[in-house]
């Protein structure tokens, strides 16, 4: 049956966001042989049909069949490598959600505080904005149920719906005697995926926390608004990629094209040679040629990583921080119908414009820095890596295991920050940058037009 297919790149960092590609799946033809074998394969199921009537039968207590099924599904990927996966009906309507960066909500930050929900930030204009919600509030119920009891995510839930429907909110607010009910229509909510300010006067700051649909645009409005206030004494940007577990493939290429003239991106590389497909740059840098600084750590994985080895390999930006994650392959999202969910299933690896594979080794910084890592987080602030995952898919050479991954939480403190600013001052120079861009060696890379129908989540 011809349908239509999705990729993915995905973190099992964070198992919360991936880079998405759109394809139009191909039609198979299997020679004798091929048939054979395929047949013999089935015969085998045989095996799970009589497993499957015993567990009905016999089982200590009457299990559910569609559980079985499912169950059965789940772990004939989960034992192919960690980022193949069966997403049920719920986790594949959440994925679309988290990949198109935008759902019908309130427009508030919140998060989990002694059972009640807490409000860590109402969005700019959005209907909890609007409606004077403010940050600290705390929510006891929604639409006259407690929401003592609830987990964050279905309160989360609870609060997004359809657009133009109402909810009711009650609130407690310090310094104020009496419960506050607010009631809210809800809107179209984007996620902001990029935020941005003025460093130091002259540099502009960027972080990109996913690659959602919204981040290119994001990413575009960010360097204008950076551009109108700095002005002419721009010195440079600083891109941080760091504890970004990836986002949608498409996104990671406009973002990389975003500040590449020529040259390829990023390829990837299936089973069979014909399913090679390089990605290029077109011209056009948005930061007209300033010098880019690239923040990664043992967060950055998958989408963040095609960013940083795009550009690291060109040589238009110095990569700051720690060895990324290591994530570098492909998974292919293939929806089975309405109301079956999906499977997540790993289809190809991809390569960084010098033609190397990063998975499970990651991308080396050009300059390594190291956090102070307060005592009491020492334990608990490097990301294993995707080498230490079970069942990873192998690469050649020696495999990199994780590295730290800390971000201080207050600015003065962040030792790779403080180094990009040197950089971009001229305080400290790095040689790796004068080193001329290697050459791509994919030699069976297929071209631009056979790429384009990809879409990453």
């Amino acid at each position: 049956m011809m349908r239509k297919t999705s990729v993915i790149l995905l973190s099992a960092a964070t198992g919360a966001a991936l880079t998405l590609l759109v394809t139009q799946p191909r039609a198979v033809l299997m020679g004798t042989s091929a048939r054979a074998a395929t047949a013999d394969t089935y015969r085998q199921l045989n095996l799970f049909g009589d497993v499957f009537e015993r567990v009905r039968s016999d089982y200590v207590e009457k299990p559910d069949d569609s559980k079985l099924i499912e169950s059965a599904i789940s772990g004939m990927l989960s034992g192919l490598d960690p980022h193949s996966s069966y997403m049920d009906a719920k986790s594949f309507r959440d994925m679309q959600v988290q990949t198109r960066g935008e759902f019908g909500g309130l427009g508030i930050e919140v998060t989990m505080e002694d059972g009640l929900i807490k409000v860590v930030s109402p969005i700019d204009d959005t209907p909890a904005s609007k409606a004077g919600v403010l940050a600290n509030d705390i929510i006891t119920m929604l639409d006259d149920e407690q929401v003592q009891g609830l987990t964050l995510n279905q309160a989360v839930e609870k609060m997004r719906g359809p657009v133009n429907t109402k909810i009711k909110l009650k609130i407690i607010r310090k310094g104020v005697d009496n419960p506050i009910d607010v009631t809210l229509v809800r809107d179209n909510i984007r996620v902001r995926s990029v935020r941005a300010h003025v460093e130091a006067d002259d540099i502009g700051y960027i972080r990109i926390t996913t690659f959602n649909e919204q981040t290119t645009e994001g990413l575009k409005k960010e360097i204008a608004n950076l551009q109108n206030q700095i002005g002419d004494k721009i010195k440079g940007y600083v891109i941080d990629l760091r504890n970004n577990p990836g986002g949608l493939l498409e996104e990671a290429v406009t973002v990389s094209d975003a500040f590449l003239e020529r040259g390829e991106i990023v390829s990837t590389r299936g089973r069979n040679a014909e399913e090679t497909q390089r990605r290029t740059a077109h011209p056009g840098d948005l930061a007209k040629g300033k010098p880019l600084i690239v923040l990664i750590n043992g967060g950055s994985a998958s989408a963040s990583e095609i960013v940083a080895g795009a550009l690291q390999d060109h040589k238009r930006a110095t990569l700051v921080g720690t060895r990324s994650f290591g994530k570098g392959s492909v998974q292919t999202i293939i929806p089975l119908g309405s109301g079956n969910g999906a499977l997540r299933l790993t289809t190809a690896r991809y390569y960084t414009p010098s033609g190397k594979s990063i998975q499970a080794k990651g991308i080396v910084p050009d300059i390594e820095v190291l956090q102070d890592v307060p005592d009491e987080l020492k334990s608990r602030t490097d990301t294993r890596g995707e080498a230490s995952l079970r069942g990873h898919l192998k690469n050649d050479g020696d495999e990199k295991t994780g590295s730290q991954s800390y971000v201080p939480p207050d600015a003065k403190d962040d030792k790779a920050l403080k180094a990009a600013d040197d950089l971009l001052h001229g305080i400290k120079t790095n040689s790796a940058a004068n080193t001329p861009a290697p050459a791509a060696t994919d030699d069976k890379a297929a071209t631009d037009d056979k790429a384009a129908a990809k879409v990453p989540n």
